[in-house]
């Protein structure tokens, strides 16, 4: 987890000084200014009112009163509408609160039961249900995906792996034909596109963010290994042994609890920027994406698995206690430790060729770096608005956070940082 901690550092005045802190140890001293400005990056063009208090429901375990707190700010602030967050010690939920709306007029509460898409947090879950089936042998991680699908060896891809898929090094980050809105909800469609398309660069070099297309690579790949869509797996192999309220292919008995996303200010490419002919560009505009698509019905039940699982942060921060817990919850072992943590193994390593940022990619998870320095066990990714999940193996807690208002920004949103850093302090006192 991470944490701030004032330091004396003579080359900046005091009200300029914080240094970031991983596991209690200084690792990095940075300009407060810095920090300030990434802020306002991350909230820019979003409407900053401050509210009324606001109940907050749930339970907090003594020593996370902070989480509750920093929680509480987000929404006085008017960074929030609707949101929950959630916090897992050994697979037991220390932190579960929720609060506001869930509706776009903001008129229905946000209940224990609501769920909302959580875009590429998703792609935790996918990651978890591939781990779960390399575990049990369904495939090795390091087959070509041609073994699977042959068909998917065309245009010189007959040596992509399933890792490559996991880090997105495949070179497939978008599509080549252009596809509507609509077409993303039939699968067979956008995998014989993927399967035919040269990728955009040599293959497991580089990653190259797969915002869409990753939940289909590995969706087919489950597919072809199983018989079954890698929602259903999902559902069968963790969600229903667990009893984890998240779907990939949204039930329409859950249509009643489903919240409302408030979009941002501007759609996913014009956030993420580029010139028009930059992998960034072409990742994004095919097709173009707007959050008021997670209220159509045809995007709840379709199966999306990068971008369209439904849930909220106790299911979340619950689905990757058993990734954080080594294969094992509440006494039941779905996985050997040994097959979870093959998360922390790193594929890629460096600039990404689509979020144009340092970032480094384990077997599906997002992994500790200079700019992003976690504990050497954690693994994390968040969603496109907000979401978070952040699993840390050798500690076994999770820190999930799931809400419906949407900020512009893929990467740096000021609510999960300040959340994370109670989350950490917590923690640390715990252990001390």
């Amino acid at each position: 987890m991470l944490a701030f901690r004032e330091r004396a550092d003579r080359r900046l005045p005091p009200d300029q000084r914080v240094t970031l802190c991983l596991d209690g140890a200084p690792s990095l001293c940075v300009a407060r200014a810095a920090i300030v400005a990434f802020l306002q990056r991350s909230i820019r063009g979003q409407t900053m009112t401050t509210t009324a208090d606001i109940e907050i429901h749930g339970h907090c375990a003594p020593g996370f009163e902070g989480v509750r707190e920093a929680f509480a700010a987000n929404f006085a602030k008017g960074l929030d509408d609707g949101a929950s967050v959630c916090v897992t010690v050994d697979g037991t939920p220390v932190v579960d609160l929720w609060a506001g709306t869930r509706d776009a007029e903001g008129k229905l509460p946000w209940e224990e039961d609501t769920i909302v898409n959580v875009y590429s947090t998703t792609k935790t879950m996918a990651a978890l249900t591939t781990l779960l089936l390399a575990d049990r042998g369904a495939f090795d991680l390091h087959d070509p995906v041609a073994r699977l699908w042959p068909e998917f060896a065309a245009e010189g891809k007959d040596e992509v792996t399933i890792a490559q898929l996991l880090s997105h090094s495949a070179g497939l980050s978008g599509l080549d034909m252009k596809v509507t809105a609509e077409d993303l909800y039939d699968h067979d469609k956008i995998c014989s596109l993927l399967a035919a398309q040269a990728p955009w660069w040599q293959p497991g070099t580089a990653s190259g963010y797969h915002a869409i297309t990753q939940g289909y690579l590995l969706g087919e790949v489950v597919r072809r290994a199983t018989g079954q869509s890698l929602g259903a797996v999902f559902k069968t192999e963790i969600a229903e042994p667990l009893g984890i309220d998240f779907h990939i292919g949204t039930p329409e008995d859950c249509d009643g609890r489903i919240g409302d996303l408030i979009p941002p200010t501007e759609n996913l490419g014009e956030a993420v920027g580029g010139t028009p002919d930059s992998i960034a560009a072409r990742t994004f505009r095919n097709p173009a994406t707007s959050a008021l698509q997670s209220r159509d019905i045809g995007w709840r039940r379709a199966e999306i698995p990068a971008a369209n699982g439904h849930g909220n942060a106790r299911s979340v921060a619950r689905a990757q206690a058993l990734l954080a817990c080594g294969g094992e919850l509440d006494g039941k072992r779905l996985m050997s430790e040994a097959g979870a943590r093959r998360a922390l193994e790193v594929q890629t390593d460096g600039k990404d060729l689509v979020l144009g940022m340092p970032t480094r990619f384990g077997m599906g998870y997002g992994l500790s770096q200079p700019m992003m320095p976690l504990p050497p066990g954690a693994a994390f990714w968040g969603g496109w608005g907000g979401s978070l999940i952040l699993a840390d193996l050798d500690a076994r807690t999770t820190y999930a956070f799931v809400m419906n208002r949407m900020v512009s920004t893929l990467m740096g949103d000021p609510r999960t940082l300040g959340l994370g850093m109670a989350v950490a302090t917590a923690l640390a006192s715990r252990a001390a």
